[in-house]
Formats: C-alpha cells, sequence, structure tokens
C-alpha cells in the first residue's frame, strides 16, 4: 500500500467518524482509526496518532463539529455552551501548536454568529467549515511547494528534521511539500532525514513517505548532520513550523535549532516552511511560546524492549525548541517568502492575505 494514496484525516459522513492514518504505528503497520466520541480524539492527539500542526487542526475542527452532532441541547444556550466546553477540550490536548486553537476558533465562531438558526443548520454549518478547512489546506501546502522549488534546482540535497509532509497536512505537506510537488514534475532530490530523537518522526515518517514517493532518500542521525552539511551534501535545510512569532522566531521539533546553527555555521540556508495560520503575531518573540513537556518514558524506554536508561535518572523532555529568527534565510509561506527583518516582511505577508482574500478592496 503506496502511503501518498491515504489520507491523513478525513471525516466518513455516513459513519459520522473522524478517521486518522494512525502514526503511532508507521512504518510497520497501516491502521486507519474510525474515532466518534471527543475523547478518543482528544487522545489521538495528544498521544500523537495524529500530529503535525495542519493535520492537528483539521482533526480538531471535525472533533468539534462531531461533538456538536452528538449534542442533546435544545436550545442555542446550552448548545453554545457545550461546544465552547468542547473547544477548550480539545484545545487542551497539546498547548503548542497554534493551529490547533486557531482551527477550534474558526470553527466556534461559525456558531457563534448563526445563533438565529436551528440548531441542525448549525451543525451542519460547521460540517462545512470544518471541510473547508481541509481543502484550503491542500491548496495552502500546494503554494507552500511552488514557493519552496524557486529555492531549489533539480538535483539538490535537502536536510530535513521531524515530519513536516503529507502525513503533517492533508497532502504534500510544508517542508516536504516542494519535494512531493517537484516529484509531480519529473524533478529528483536526496533528501537526508534527521531520525529525530525521540518521537523518531524523521525515521518513521519522511523516510516513509518520501520512499513511497519514490524520493532518494537518506536517514541520518540527529548527531550527523554537521557532518553531512561539511562534506558538501546538503544544498538547503528544510522544517516545519508549529508557532512563529511576530518577529520570525520558528518553534518546531526538538532539535531545529541546533540543525540552524549548524546550518549558520556552514553557510547552509536554513528555511522555515509554515501556512500564515501558524504564524502568531499576538506574541512578539518566541520567548512567548510555551513549550510542551512530554513523558519520561518517551526518551528512557518508549523504542526499546527492555528499559534502555537507569532507573532513578532525571529526564528532560521538551517536545519544541525555538530557532532565533536571525538563524533563519527565509519563511516560506502560501502567501510568498518572507525575507529578514521578519518583523517587516511578515506584517507584509499579512497585508498580501487580506487581499487575497477581499480582492475588492
Amino acid at each position: 500500500m503506496n502511503i501518498m494514496t491515504l489520507e491523513t484525516v478525513s471525516l466518513d459522513e455516513n459513519e459520522n467518524a473522524l478517521l486518522i492514518l494512525d502514526q503511532t504505528k508507521l512504518p510497520g503497520t497501516v491502521d486507519i482509526l474510525h474515532l466518534k466520541d471527543i475523547r478518543d480524539i482528544w487522545d489521538a492527539i495528544k498521544t500523537l496518532k495524529v500530529r503535525g500542526a495542519p493535520a492537528i487542526g483539521i482533526a480538531a475542527a471535525f472533533g468539534l463539529y462531531l461533538a456538536a452532532l452528538q449534542s442533546r441541547a435544545n436550545n442555542y444556550p446550552s448548545f453554545i455552551t457545550g461546544l465552547k466546553y468542547a473547544k477548550c477540550y480539545l484545545n487542551s490536548a497539546r498547548p503548542t501548536a497554534v493551529n490547533l486553537s486557531w482551527a477550534l476558533n474558526r470553527v466556534y465562531r461559525v456558531a457563534e454568529t448563526h445563533s438565529d438558526k436551528p440548531i441542525p443548520e448549525i451543525t451542519d454549518l460547521l460540517r462545512l467549515e470544518a471541510i473547508a478547512i481541509k481543502s484550503e489546506d491542500t491548496e495552502t501546502c500546494r503554494k507552500i511547494g511552488e514557493y519552496g522549488l524557486t529555492l531549489i534546482k533539480n538535483g539538490d540535497g535537502i536536510l530535513t528534521h521531524c515530519n513536516a509532509g503529507q502525513l503533517a497536512t492533508s497532502k504534500y505537506g510544508t517542508a516536504l511539500a516542494p519535494i512531493h510537488l517537484g516529484r509531480e514534475k519529473g524533478m529528483n532530490f536526496h533528501v537526508y532525514c534527521d531520525e529525530t530523537r525521540p518521537l523518531l518522526q524523521g525515521a518513521r515518517l519522511s523516510a516513509f513517505e518520501l520512499l513511497a514517493d519514490g524520493v532518494d532518500t537518506t536517514l541520518i542521525c540527529d548527531n550527523m548532520s554537521s557532518q553531512v552539511m561539511k562534506e558538501g551534501r546538503v544544498s538547503a535545510v528544510f522544517v516545519g513550523c508549529d508557532r512563529l512569532a511576530a518577529n520570525g522566531d520558528a518553534c518546531n521539533k526538538i532539535g531545529t535549532s541546533g540543525l540552524a546553527v549548524l546550518a549558520k555555521y556552514y553557510g547552509v540556508p536554513f528555511y522555515v516552511f509554515c501556512p500564515a495560520s501558524t504564524i502568531d503575531m499576538t506574541i512578539q518573540t518566541g520567548s512567548d511560546i510555551i513549550i510542551e513537556q512530554r513523558s519520561p518514558e518517551e526518551v528512557t524506554e518508549m523504542w526499546y524492549s527492555k528499559r534502555m536508561a537507569p532507573e532513578g535518572v532525571k529526564v528532560y523532555n521538551p517536545a519544541f525548541d525555538v530557532t532565533g529568527h536571525e538563524l533563519i534565510t527565509g519563511i516560506v509561506t502560501e502567501y510568498g517568502i518572507a525575507r529578514p527583518p521578519y518583523v517587516d516582511s511578515l506584517k507584509e505577508i499579512f497585508t498580501t492575505k487580506a487581499t487575497a482574500s477581499n480582492p475588492s478592496h
């Protein structure tokens, strides 16, 4: 089964269920989960069965619709109160990725602005909004891929970290979108995937989907990145982003900032890829971003038949780190590529976004 033909997250309207490709079992087992209960959806987000900022947002949007569909409220005040609880509950699953709260708030606002309509009609509007979020994500990723392709040429070597590919979105991905889009155009690249400790998203997911797309792929341990850059194998570093501050500081999977430091040292361009929905203009710098702390067991025993660390040892397991804007060559969005100074160029991105949303203005 080619993983590229499967949807990462979708809605089964006949079954009224959220379908997700369980990424905790990849690459060994391809399993599609059918989730109806909001608690199961929360768990799927929390335990990384669905992961990647855009995919999390899409899953949560469908989850909020399903919560509305299952509501027993017979009046609007009770309905909106229950929906707000479901929104807050789903949002608590992961604190760092801004797409989660963005998608939930977008769907919730539909219910808020249609208080004069019957509950079944409001619920259907929520379904349509969630579907729109997914559809827009596919187009967004395609545009990001097009802009990304302008940064590389056929045959280039690309280093990537974690998984910012199709498995993290509705299609194409963000950081891997230029690679997949380039393949559609007959281009070839050599991609080096950091394994991405401790959850191995590079080894289990990026390498898996790139091979499925016929990409020349090499897996390396995280601590080998300096060597492949030193040997001149890397033309550019492409990474995703879970939250971007107004000054261009980028929060992404732990290990990203170290790559940026190495890239700066070796003179390798370092690009961050993200949809505009990931840019959080309400926070000025990356120091304002809450970094999720995850279970010690992910480090000490998760991938081992026996515990590999001594009992009683302390474990520090932040899920993300923040790459300073001064280390970033460019930020690739669906509205163009932002360049330093990011305080100005990100504002221009949002101006372009506003113009695209209101072409008559």
